[in-house]
C-alpha cells in the first residue's frame, strides 16, 4: 500500500498541470466521499465538508462561504460525475495543450470556473423562475467546458473519432454541448447546466482574444505566481559582525605572515618557485600585494 502512495506522489509531482488538476479533483472527492460514509454510519446525514465546499445560491450565505466560489469546481460526489468530468478534462485538456500552455490550461480552469459560478449566481438571483429556489453548485464541469470550448473555437475543424460516429469536428462537439444545456436550464439540474453556459462563454472568449493576439490568462496567473512567492518561506540571513582587531592582535597575526613568509622563500631558495604548494604560491601572492 505504500508503495501505491509513494508512486501515485511521483506521478503527481512529475505530472503536467493536466494531470495534477485531475488528482486534486480525485483527492477531493475521495476525501469528501469517504467522510460522508463515516459520518452516515454514525449516524450523522450531514456531511459538513460537502456544505462548505459548494456554493450557495443564495448571497446571503455566500458572503460567509466566499471560497465557495473556487471550491465547488473541485467538488464532485456522484461517481458518475467525476468520471465523465475527469475523462472530458484529460481528453481535451491533451488537446488544449497542443496548442497552448499548461499555464494557460490553468488560468482557463479557474476562469471558466468563475465564469459560471458568475451566470450562475446571476440567475439565481436574476431571474423570477429560480426566485424561489435555493439550489447549491458542485462539479467542475463549467472549468472543463471552458477548456473544451476555447479549444474548439481555436481548432473547429480539428477531428476526433468518436465511438459509433467516427470522425467529428471539435466545432459539432462544442454546437451539441451548448444546445444540450441550453434546452435543459428548467430541468431538475438548472443550475449546472446554466454554469455549464458560463464555462462554454469564458471559453469562447478567450480563443476569440487569443485570436486577436491577447492572453486573458495571464493577469489571473501573474497574481498567482505573487501569492505563491509570498507564500515561500524566505531563507534565512545571518549576519556575523566581525569584531575589530586591537594593536596587540594585529601585530601578532603581522608576525605570524611574515614568518609564514620567510619560510616561504626559504624554499624558494632550496628547491625553487615550481616546489611550493597552491597554497603558499597563494600566501605569497597576497603578501606582494601588500
Amino acid at each position: 500500500m505504500g508503495n501505491i502512495f509513494k508512486d501515485l506522489a511521483i506521478k503527481y509531482h512529475t505530472g503536467s498541470l493536466l494531470i495534477k488538476l485531475i488528482f486534486i479533483n480525485i483527492a477531493v472527492f475521495l476525501v469528501v466521499r469517504l467522510t460522508g460514509v463515516i459520518l452516515t454510519l454514525a449516524g450523522i446525514e450531514v456531511n459538513p465538508l460537502l456544505s462548505y465546499m459548494q456554493l450557495p445560491s443564495n448571497l446571503s450565505v455566500l458572503i460567509w462561504r466566499p471560497w465557495t466560489l473556487f471550491s465547488y469546481m473541485f467538488l464532485q460526489y456522484d461517481l458518475l460525475h467525476i468520471l465523465f468530468n475527469m475523462l472530458w478534462l484529460y481528453w481535451f485538456g491533451q488537446l488544449f495543450l497542443h496548442f497552448f500552455s499548461e499555464k494557460q490550461l490553468g488560468g482557463l480552469y479557474l476562469l471558466g470556473g468563475l465564469s459560471g459560478a458568475a451566470l450562475y449566481l446571476l440567475a439565481y438571483n436574476l431571474i423570477p423562475f429560480f426566485s424561489s429556489t435555493y439550489g447549491v453548485l458542485l462539479g467542475s464541469s463549467a472549468a472543463v467546458l471552458a477548456i473544451v470550448i476555447a479549444t474548439a473555437v481555436y481548432a473547429p475543424d480539428f477531428k476526433i473519432s468518436l465511438l459509433f460516429f467516427g470522425n467529428v469536428s471539435l466545432k459539432y462537439i462544442a454546437a451539441v454541448t451548448i444546445i444540450l444545456d441550453a434546452i435543459s436550464i428548467t430541468s431538475q439540474n438548472a443550475g449546472g447546466h446554466i454554469a455549464h453556459l458560463g464555462g462554454a462563454m469564458l471559453g469562447f472568449f478567450f480563443a476569440y482574444r487569443w485570436k486577436q493576439g491577447k492572453d486573458i490568462t495571464r493577469f489571473i496567473n501573474t497574481l498567482i505566481d505573487k501569492i505563491i512567492i509570498l507564500c515561500k518561506p524566505r531563507p534565512k540571513i545571518r549576519i556575523k559582525y566581525k569584531r575589530p582587531e586591537t594593536d596587540m592582535e594585529y601585530n601578532t597575526r603581522k608576525q605570524k605572515e611574515s614568518a609564514e613568509i620567510d619560510i616561504i622563500l626559504d624554499k624558494i631558495k632550496r628547491s625553487g618557485y615550481n616546489a611550493l604548494t597552491t597554497e603558499e604560491k597563494k600566501k605569497l601572492f597576497n603578501a606582494s600585494k601588500n
